[in-house]
């Protein structure tokens, strides 16, 4: 009988954890925390998450109460933003200038302790851009509502995003894959390349800074640690307990993908070094419907996740891969005559800027 792992949220991160769960006889089962019907777990089944935080409901509170949710005390730490900073500061990791909101501190009080230029993050939640508020003039305040609910961060003037997925089994032992060049458009990842030469002399500084986060908190499975590259150095944005979308690349690009290895560290299975089998680019299919050409596109894979289309929504990414740099800018190309002309034009021209550089 194969091993059940029960994933909490049924998105498109667990339909992804489940399609890599089959190679490996692993019978993994994501739940929408939606469900009228609690899942009956048994004594032996294990539990995961592909998100960092969740609502009380009959499918939370049974699955957070199993004793085999691996790292279920982790998630709301590295979910609020106040406590996962001060994780990384007790760590002595580098990480942009931060403060806490709260106590009707002022806006020029944090300007005064962080610059001109402040971001204001909602502890929780706020992906893909939401959750923000700029004090960007002298006639901005504190909105009254976000006192006690956020961190205010010091703007970085970053020279690139990059970001490292890495796992972590039950054994203590840590593997990395290449670091990520990331590009953000309105908050929401558009596109990344792995892996870049040029990036290869941070990898053993993104590897100390996210092994040092593993081991602390004794966590086992695939966490994703986002940065901002500011000349030599690596400052943390913000870490991903679960695997991560600057990670996508994997599925197609290495021999064993962010979700295989998830499962495996989850497991108890071994965790090999994986081997990058070409040149990647992912591009994320935001908003935007589905187009059966790009089933057609050399070097091309496409994810299509089903859902519902809705502007600033992914829906998909397409996993662009070869070792043959002239077949993927070409491939490229023609994608950009498939998507929408608003961000895919940027998110284009800075792959094949990207893939220039290598």
């Amino acid at each position: 009988m194969s091993q059940r792992i029960w994933v909490l949220g049924a998105g498109q991160l667990g339909a992804m954890l489940k399609h890599a769960g089959m190679p490996l006889a692993l019978d993994v089962c994501p739940v929408d925390i939606n469900e009228g019907r609690a899942p009956s777990l048994a004594l032996n089944d294990l539990v995961t998450a592909e998100r960092e935080q969740w609502p009380e409901t009959l499918v939370t509170h049974a699955l957070a109460q199993h004793p085999r949710f691996i790292n279920q005390a982790i998630f709301g730490r590295l979910a609020d933003r106040k406590t996962q900073k001060e994780l990384i500061d007790s760590l002595g990791i580098a990480t942009a200038p931060w403060r806490n909101v709260a106590n009707d501190i002022t806006a020029n009080e944090l300007r005064d302790q962080l610059g001109e230029r402040v971001l204001l993050k909602r502890r929780t939640g706020g992906y893909d851009g939401r959750g923000q508020h700029w004090l960007r003039t002298d006639g901005d305040e504190v909105p009254d509502d976000w006192q006690g609910e956020a961190i205010a961060e010091q703007a970085i003037n970053f020279d690139e995003e990059v970001s490292l997925v890495g796992v972590r089994n039950h054994q203590g032992e840590c593997v990395f894959y290449p670091l990520t060049l990331n590009l953000h458009l309105s908050g929401i990842l558009y596109a990344s390349i792995a892996p870049l030469a040029r990036l290869q002399p941070l990898q053993a500084q993104a590897e100390e800074m996210l092994g040092k986060i593993l081991n602390a908190l004794d966590y086992v499975g695939v966490m994703a640690m986002e940065t901002f590259r500011v000349g030599d150095q690596l400052l943390i944005n913000e870490l991903a307990p679960r695997v991560h979308n600057s990670g996508h690349w994997t599925q197609a690009g290495a021999s064993i993908s962010q979700f295989e290895y998830h499962l495996r560290a989850v497991a108890g299975m071994a965790t090999p070094v994986p081997q990058v089998v070409g040149q990647n680019v992912m591009i994320n299919l935001i908003g935007t419907d589905y187009n059966p050409v790009w089933r057609d596109l050399p070097c091309a894979r496409t994810y299509w996740y089903g859902k519902e289309v809705r502007a600033g929504r992914k829906v998909g990414h397409i996993n662009i891969v070869s070792n043959n740099i002239t077949e993927i800018r070409e491939t490229l190309v023609l994608l950009g005559d498939l998507l929408p002309e608003h961000h895919y034009r940027e998110a284009i021209d800075w792959s094949l800027n990207g893939l220039a550089t290598l």
